[in-house]
């Protein structure tokens, strides 16, 4: 179906929208919501022509929930990659609060990142010396910092509001330096640890042809506090202090889906925790997207 057939389909159910009869207004939902992100743009017109207000809320609530569902596709989607693109992953979550942001934006600013310490690398560093650098560039030179006052706002979780106030919590934080990292061929990667979120500097780039050992790991980063160095003895005394089993999975790395289900568990207490109840069930509605 053409372009022109589908804007005069959708123009036409549009024109329904103030159908006051519940039965019928519920067929003409339908039909919109088959047409899926196609359908917007005429939705957007048509909140604009419609002075009701009921109209108007309708017409909001149906574009929420097609935004929804197309979020919903896209993780799936993103989950049957095996979440390789990591970045992708972050930015989909964003779109979940902010259907409308500039992705572009986004990848221009990590993009800036990414040159900057890029242009500070050589191959005579040594891993330590590599991380140095990479602290200065993200924590001093581009400003990013854990919110230790406010850590929880749903908007550390969000990589457009991080970019924009250079916050965040731990796991987005440690986001942001792995996609750094791992574009120049660095290999760090994210340890999924209870009430915190810190990361490892491999001994090479993690594939799938190999199983990783704590071995592997040369020392641990703690993204929340400007990238700071220490051995796996500290994360035991951590894990000892929170009461927590010593189990493998907290000294090697996690996957990227892994990763992003945290997020999303993350923002789930963060509307707990501000009361967004709907929020909240929405947000558990994603979830099954990534299992």
């Amino acid at each position: 179906m053409n372009r022109k057939v589908i804007n005069k389909e959708l123009d036409a159910l549009v024109s329904l929208l103030d159908e006051p009869d519940n039965n019928m207004f519920g067929q003409v939902r339908k039909k919109i919501f088959s047409y899926g992100t196609d359908a917007i743009p005429a939705l957007e017109d048509a909140w604009g022509a419609y002075l009701d207000n009921t109209i108007q809320q309708r017409i909001e609530v149906i574009i929420h929930h097609i935004q929804f569902n197309h979020i919903y596709n896209e993780l799936q989607e993103w989950k049957t990659s095996n979440g390789q693109d990591l970045l992708k992953g972050f930015v989909l979550i964003a779109k979940y609060q902010y259907p409308n942001m500039n992705e572009k934006s986004i990848i221009d600013e990590i993009g800036k990142i990414i040159h900057d310490v890029w242009l500070e690398l050589n191959n005579n560093l040594t891993p330590l010396e590599k991380i140095k650098v990479i602290n200065h560039i993200i924590f001093d030179v581009h400003g990013f910092k854990g919110d230790a006052k406010d850590m929880h706002v749903p908007q550390n979780s969000f990589i457009n509001k991080i970019i924009e106030t250079k916050k965040a919590n731990p796991i987005s934080l440690g986001i942001i330096y792995m996609i750094v990292t791992q574009s120049l061929k660095i290999p760090v990667y994210g340890i999924n640890l209870p009430r915190n979120f810190i990361l490892a500097y491999m001994g090479g780039m993690i594939n799938d042809d190999k199983k990783n050992t704590e071995s592997d790991v040369q020392f641990y980063l703690n993204p929340f506090n400007k990238g700071a160095v220490f051995t796996r003895r500290e994360v035991e005394q951590f894990l000892s202090q929170i009461n927590v089993e010593h189990d493998k999975k907290y000294f090697l790395p996690c996957d990227n889906i892994t990763i992003i289900k945290r997020v999303l568990n993350n923002l789930i207490f963060s509307y707990e925790k501000s009361g967004e109840v709907g929020k909240v069930d929405e947000i558990k509605k994603l979830q099954p997207a990534l299992d």
